[in-house]
């Protein structure tokens, strides 16, 4: 019987530790938490987003962070069979708007109560409060686990640890010092699906407002790089909300190579530059005697009124038939590329995901084995892999875990 360590009791984890056990090896599982699944019972809102109800190849779209690695993987076991996987351990599902995939009941600890049930009846011997300080290799080959002044033996080692995001949740980066440790090239830790802070300081003032149906596109040195339409919200440091979430990648990337980084926002990115001059032209005439910022009512969220006039070098009491012709022009340009400059992510520990990991150069793809050391595998966020939110991070986890658990029986 094969004897396999894993450490960590995450999605991935928890997996993987099923699978395994399912084929007849004996599993312990390591957790330095209380409880199983405790980063689990945080995502989605505390709802947890289990899966996206989408075709292999649109999960790994939304797997900005190396996703084509994990084709095999997904093709091995879909969102399709993640769903069918929970239903089938009493867990009933929904779909929401997206594809997103919940339980029935809006509430994670009933996905973490049928994976604790299921991880009981397969056997697997799980050690709560148990943190692993260290790893060596025997001369046989074996794993030698250091935890809780114990030593534990091994014939293969899972490394599910997590990443650097949420660390209060256990992920605080132990896998890539055991990682490394072995062998094993760290490619660079940033934070991704994580708020941006900015240089303005007048998104103080615009705190806690939520624009919706706006175009952001995400610049370095005045180049043009992505964009993204949808939500986003004012916070007291800079900016956040859905849209903001996805570019945030991209950004601590730029970020993280000196680039001048900007965020331009068209407030109004259904109407063309020729519409928007017509409709300040018209609300102008309506409201001649009025002064910029009540001309504005109509156009704008109050809150967002002061600051683009400002940036439009227009007073805000000036009235709307004194507004000259460049002045228009000026306010117009400003509704369709209001600029913000990025100077930082949020911290990693405020990030949802961690972009960087064990380098998915020297992981097996069909198993998930480490090319550099037998009989060791990665799997889940450890890994440098990384999702966009709507259920792609944890589907990720999920086929990672099952390829693992299922290799070499």
């Amino acid at each position: 019987m094969i004897n396999i360590a894993i450490i960590g009791a995450g999605p991935a984890g928890m997996m993987t530790a099923i699978k395994s056990a399912e084929t007849g090896a004996k599993v312990t599982l390591f957790e330095k938490n209380s409880k199983l699944g405790r980063k689990l019972s945080i995502t989605g809102k505390g709802r947890c987003n289990l899966t996206n109800n989408a075709a292999v190849e649109e999960v790994i779209k939304n797997l900005p962070g190396n996703g084509k690695f994990l084709f095999s993987a997904l093709k091995n076991f879909t969102t399709a069979d993640t769903i069918n996987f929970f239903n089938a351990l009493g867990l009933k599902t929904k779909i929401e708007r997206g594809g997103r995939v919940f339980p029935e009941s809006d509430n994670a600890n009933d996905v973490i109560a049928v994976l604790e049930k299921k991880i009981a009846l397969a056997g697997v011997e799980v050690h709560l409060n148990c943190k692993v300080d260290n790893i060596e290799i025997g001369n046989d080959g074996k794993f030698k686990l250091q935890a809780n002044n114990k030593i534990f033996t091994f014939d293969r080692l899972v490394l599910a640890t997590g990443g650097k995001s949420y660390p209060a949740t256990g992920s605080t980066g132990d896998g890539f010092k055991f990682a490394k440790k072995l062998g094993h090239s760290i490619t660079e830790i940033l934070p991704a699906l994580v708020p941006l802070e900015v240089e303005e300081d007048f998104v103080k003032d615009l705190q806690g407002l939520s624009l919706k149906n706006i175009r952001a596109t995400l610049l370095a040195n005045g180049k043009k790089i992505t964009e993204q339409f949808g939500e986003m919200l004012f916070t007291h440091f800079g900016v956040s909300g859905p849209i903001i979430l996805t570019l945030s990648r991209t950004a601590a990337k730029l970020l993280s190579t000196k680039q001048s980084v900007e965020l331009q926002i068209n407030l109004k990115p259904a109407l063309t530059p020729e519409q928007i001059n017509s409709r300040l032209l018209r609300d102008f005439e309506k409201f001649k005697h009025k002064s910029a910022k009540n001309v504005l009512i109509e156009l704008l969220p109050q809150k967002l009124i002061p600051p683009i006039l400002d940036l439009a070098f227009i007073a805000e009491d000036k009235k709307a038939d004194s507004i000259t012709k460049a002045e228009r022009l000026r306010l117009a340009e400003t509704l369709r590329a209001l600029t913000l400059t990025i100077t930082k992510t949020r911290p990693i520990s405020e990030a949802i995901v961690t972009c960087g990991g064990v380098s998915v150069k020297e992981i097996n793809p069909k198993t998930m084995e480490s090319k550099i050391v037998k009989n060791l595998y990665i799997v889940g966020e450890v890994a440098d892999i990384d999702g966009l939110t709507g259920g792609f991070n944890l589907q990720a986890a999920w086929a990672m875990g099952y390829a693992a658990g299922q290799a070499g029986f």
